[in-house]
């Protein structure tokens, strides 16, 4: 059961993946449409459940910031053949999609690892809202979303994968591969519309006991 204490931290849902006219480290297109047409309603219902949102962008200063990861500089896939050049300052990638903001969201900028947690401010925002558990949207299931969901459950959130509002430039099975590990080792994996339904058991039950007889 999920805890109430919830925050929905939506990773990479910008421009820089997401946008095929501007994208660097694109998701395929159809995928991209498809996912935001779950993303933006399932956003939207978890504010109005009065769960906090926040939003995690990957932004650098320069190239060389990506050019210091091994990795990254020896990897030249075709996902990958612009990473020198992903989400830069003043890029128009960094910009959040369309509809998946709202005023009153928090916003985490300037993540430069896979992980949402490294090198931001995302656990002292937690920390501050006295978040317990952490619904983790956006992209991309294998790397960002997997990396951030190790860390969550490093720092003693309980975690949870919404399954339709993550997906992958990597491909089918890389994303499923992912989600079978967080269900292996890491923690839920559901539906936002089951997260929801769960959140609302949970605080109907709270009122209740809370309620004199």
């Amino acid at each position: 059961m999920i805890d109430p204490h919830a925050a929905l931290v939506g990773v990479d849902i910008h421009r820089g993946h997401l946008d095929p006219a501007v994208a660097t480290m694109p998701v395929p297109a159809e995928l991209a449409a498809a996912l935001l047409t779950r993303i933006v309603p399932a956003f939207q219902a978890f504010r109005e459940a009065g769960v906090p949102i926040i939003h995690v962008v990957t932004e650098y200063r320069t190239a060389a910031e990506i050019r210091s990861n091994p990795f990254w500089m020896s990897r030249q896939s075709p996902t990958r053949s612009k990473a020198m050049e992903h989400n830069l300052s003043g890029s128009p990638g960094l910009e959040i999609m369309p509809g998946v903001h709202a005023e009153g969201d928090h916003v985490v900028t300037h993540k430069k690892r896979y992980s949402a947690f490294l090198h931001t401010d995302l656990e002292l925002l937690l920390r501050s809202l006295k978040i317990r558990t952490v619904l983790l949207a956006g992209v991309n299931t294998n790397s960002c979303i997997l990396a951030t969901a190790f860390e969550a459950v490093n720092r003693d959130f309980a975690t949870v994968v919404l399954e339709d509002c993550v997906d992958s430039m990597d491909g089918e099975e890389a994303h499923g591969q992912a989600l079978n590990m967080v269900r292996l080792c890491l923690g839920d994996v559901m539906t936002a519309r089951d997260a929801l339904r769960e959140l609302a058991s949970v605080e109907g039950q709270s009122a209740a006991a809370a309620t004199p007889r």
